[in-house]
């Protein structure tokens, strides 16, 4: 029987934040005491993740001294060793610290955009140090809470800006990297600047260097806009710009939750889990997400085999959806192509414009044939719940 074991080429990664996680809210102090970077090492190792990922300052406090840098950097290098976990994406706390109250790339302050720009370059430095080739970019301060304190224009160039330096940085220094935007709508700050995945998108082609720049979507953040996260997904994979993904799970309208992968909309989790395995996406899977405030360490355990193990019944579920004679039959029933139409699809011509407006189509007998969409959703339904 599948006991839907992790393996180092399902690529499955967390970050030192999710499963470091002490279960602080808004309303209540740290449950679980603090581990070392380290110790949270050989947890993912206890489990089976193939990577970790960490901010800077999830590995080296900000006021760390020197010395206490270095050895944070030598018990995290033989952890890794030891279990064999690597570390594929990187990024930077640009958003706990008192200094980036508003905003950092983006602060009327050029005190304050000079030294996030410092940080960066240091954390860029940190992760192509321990082997990341993906560097994600989460603008959790850069926003307003009122839009008299701000000009959005200004606040697009100065990010625009600051990504166009980091881009020749890593060009400079040589560096085999590529960035990744992280969209969300909002939350810490009232109202967050590029809020979907959509918008980053637009935002990469005007660029100095658009082609070293993706995104790195997470379910939550457009979820929380309401939005269907797999769409966001096809579009950035689509044009060549999924770089990397984060997988959690929401409720739609509500704080930013970080659910345990598929624990919430299992639906919605399927039909990404589907096109990630159909495109042979082949970049990490990376759970951003965080064990319930009721849980201790076996807990947080429990919830990161929970993330993976969902990841892999669903892409089994996926590989059964593909096979299935029933459902393949209807797809191909649904998408049938006499190739009647062809004159008058794809490229445009003069010749195929005229003859398309000439033809004359009998718009009501085309509406009358029923698309069998309830039926095949309720296939979809009956192989997710292990009836069929």
């Amino acid at each position: 029987m599948n006991t839907y074991n992790p393996k180092p080429e399902h690529q499955f990664t967390f970050g030192l934040w999710t499963v470091g996680s002490r279960g602080r809210d808004p309303f209540g102090s740290e449950v679980r005491e603090s581990k070392t970077p380290a110790e949270l090492v050989y947890l993912l190792g206890e489990v089976g993740a193939y990577g970790v990922n960490f901010h800077d300052n999830d590995l080296i406090p900000i006021d760390a001294t020197p010395a206490e840098a270095e050895s944070i950097k030598k018990a995290f290098r033989q952890a890794l060793a030891s279990t064999g976990l690597v570390v594929p994406m990187a990024t930077t706390n640009l958003f706990s610290d008192p200094v980036f109250k508003d905003g950092a790339f983006t602060s009327n302050d050029p005190k304050v955009r000079a030294y996030a720009r410092q940080k960066t370059m240091k954390s860029i430095d940190l992760g192509v140090e321990f082997g990341a080739k993906v560097y994600v970019f989460w603008g959790g301060r850069e926003g307003v809470e009122t839009d008299s304190s701000k000009s959005a224009v200004e606040a697009i160039k100065r990010t625009r800006e600051a990504l166009n330096f980091f881009c020749e940085y890593a060009l400079d220094r040589k560096y085999d990297l590529k960035f990744a935007l992280e969209a969300k709508p909002n939350e810490p700050r009232g109202d967050i600047y590029n809020p979907t995945t959509g918008h980053m998108l637009a935002f990469i082609e005007t660029l100095d260097h658009p082609e070293m720049v993706g995104v790195n979507p997470e379910v939550a953040h457009e979820h929380m806009a309401g939005l269907n996260f797999m769409h966001g997904v096809a579009q950035a994979w689509e044009a060549g710009k999924l770089f990397h993904i984060d997988l959690n799970d929401q409720y739609p309208g509500r704080y930013d939750q970080d659910l345990r992968f598929g624990s919430r909309d299992l639906k919605a989790a399927f039909y990404l889990v589907k096109f990630l395995e159909d495109v042979k996406y082949n970049g990490s899977r990376h759970f951003d997400a965080h064990a319930y405030r009721t849980e201790d360490y076996e807990g947080v355990k429990d919830f990161a085999r929970g993330c993976m193990r969902t990841y892999l019944i669903l892409k089994e579920k996926a590989a059964q959806f593909n096979a299935d004679a029933e459902v393949q039959a209807l797809l191909a029933e649904i998408n049938a192509d006499d190739g009647a139409m062809a004159p008058f699809l794809g490229k445009y011509t003069p010749e195929k414009a005229a003859a398309l407006k000439e033809h004359a189509f009998d718009r009501v007998a085309i509406a009358q044939p029923g698309r069998k969409y309830e039926r095949l959703d309720q296939l979809t339904i009956d192989i997710l719940t292990g009836t069929r």
